[in-house]
């Protein structure tokens, strides 16, 4: 039996490999999707007060650290029993939409994009956020820069920083937004608004005009026949801060909709050995393996996913284009891997519409930002979508407020049974007999997780007892002379 190694795997955040198991016919045998990195945030939480817990999970990611802010702050605000004012929730929110700006436009410009700008079988040493800009001109790759900087100076603007916040406290957030900074936040939302239709017409030139991308995205390759999972509102539309989490099956009706204190009714999590990341999946249908269709307990949790769930988009220009991709598909649910990133674009246009909506709200620059406390800490649970998915944080706590357990179940957690199935699809679909397996095919069953946005940083909490080791001694010639493994 052969053994085909990718790792590292590339274009993510965090570490991953994909072992590919070939039979003696040079056939896919079995696929391995394996995250070798620990984070366990869950046992550093133990022990802290819980309103340190929105100032410490930021730190599990650069990338998104406001998502798990957010999901820490309800979750702080339910183990309090406190109903934060209608300007902190709106003031969240706004800060919320400048990361998923800004982590919508970097996922497309220089994780995913070259795959398509570029093309799959380029030359890899281009295959980049650079050569993305060598292709399209220099005007318009400052022009990008420019307007993901646009999310970073949102979140700036309304919570004092983004990458390591301490806006949120138990009640509400630390500080109310000024004219002046408001005035800013507008301005930028609506560059942003410009930035994400041109994100959706530079897609269709490149992408949904190319009738060989379009085979990739409609074809069998990279289609995955599950459930779907995101957060809606009370009218059943997209919203990334706050609702119900909805579930619909593959045939696109609701099996599902709760209430965060609710999850655990509806969720549990199942473990492989061979990776730190769990496998999450739906409570009424058991844990079934890797597999597709109505029986199955695996979902998606992507952006794709909040769209099939929802019945449209909370703003106008987003819902032109919810109608228009929906229309381009074939109807709903769509189980098309690879429009997780035309889903992603929509998304970005919606953040910014929301943005500017928040940002002319006259409530918005009011005072009354912080409802204290006064019940005895007990248990919370907060739920939002992140950029990857839909993310809960679940505090219990003592009468004094210290953390006594935490769990986290990240998007990338969500999705690992989806990515490992669409992995294991992709390589048994391009790998074949006969067929020589060069750094295209290498690069196309990448593009099956990639579609993903994976954060494994984010996602990697399972302890199983603790760490493999190896350690490789090498000597002045740097050939291996002894090698210590703890398994």
């Amino acid at each position: 039996m052969k053994k085909i190694m990718i790792d590292p795997i590339t274009r993510l955040e965090g570490h991953g490999k994909i072992t590919i198991f070939l039979n003696d016919e040079g056939e896919v045998a079995n696929t391995y999707f394996s995250i070798p990195e620990l984070r366990g945030f869950e046992k550093f939480l133990e022990g802290r007060p819980v309103e340190e817990a929105p100032r410490i999970v930021p730190r599990i990611c650069g990338v998104c650290p406001a998502c798990h802010h957010m999901a820490a702050g309800k979750a702080v605000d339910a183990v309090y029993n406190v109903e934060i004012p209608s300007t902190a929730k709106k003031l969240r929110e706004l800060f919320f939409m400048g990361e998923f700006i800004h982590s919508h436009v970097a996922h497309f410009y220089a994780l995913s994009a070259p795959d398509f700008v570029m093309g799959p079988g380029s030359d890899k040493a281009k295959r980049h956020i650079l050569g993305i800009v060598e292709k399209v001109g220099l005007e318009i790759g400052q022009k990008v820069l420019t307007y993901r900087k646009h999310g970073h100076e949102i979140m700036k603007r309304v919570g004092g920083k983004c990458t390591h916040p301490v806006y949120n406290v138990p009640g509400g957030v630390s500080r109310p937004l000024s004219e002046e900074q408001r005035a800013d936040v507008r301005k930028m939302a609506e560059e942003c608004i410009e930035l994400g239709q041109f994100s959706l017409k530079l897609f269709e030139d490149v992408v949904l005009k190319n009738s060989a991308y379009m085979d990739l995205i409609t074809g069998p390759v990279y289609r995955l026949h599950i459930h779907n999972m995101g957060l809606v509102d009370e009218n059943n539309k997209v919203n990334f801060y706050d609702g119900k989490v909805r579930v619909v099956d593959v045939k696109g009706s609701e099996i599902a909709k709760y209430s965060p204190q609710e999850y655990l009714d509806n969720i549990e999590e199942h473990v492989e050995s061979y990776s730190y990341l769990k496998y999450p999946y739906l409570k009424k249908f058991g844990w079934t393996g890797f597999n597709e269709g109505e029986e199955s307990g695996v979902y998606h949790s992507t952006p794709l996913s909040r769209l099939n769930v929802a019945d449209g988009m909370a703003t106008p220009l987003a819902q032109a284009e919810y109608e228009k991709f929906y229309d381009a598909v074939g109807g709903k649910p769509c189980d098309m891997v690879l429009a997780m990133h035309w889903a992603r674009l929509i998304e970005l246009l919606y953040a910014s519409e929301r943005a500017l909506e928040l940002a002319v709200d006259e409530e918005i620059t009011s005072p009354d930002v912080r409802t204290l406390p006064t019940e005895t800490p007990s248990e919370g649970i907060g739920i939002v979508e992140a950029q990857r998915g839909t993310l809960t944080h679940h505090y219990k706590t003592d009468k004094n407020g210290i953390i006594t357990k935490a769990n986290l179940v990240v998007g990338t957690t969500n999705n690992n049974s989806a990515i490992t199935m669409s992995i294991k699809k992709a390589a048994a679909s391009l790998i074949t007999k006969g067929k020589e397996i060069d750094d295209e095919v290498l690069n196309m069953i990448e593009m099956a997780f990639r579609a993903y946005d994976p954060c494994f940083s984010c996602a990697t909490h399972s302890l199983p007892g603790h760490m493999p080791l190896q350690v490789t001694f090498l000597n002045p010639d740097g050939d291996t002379f002894k090698v210590l493994t703890r398994s």
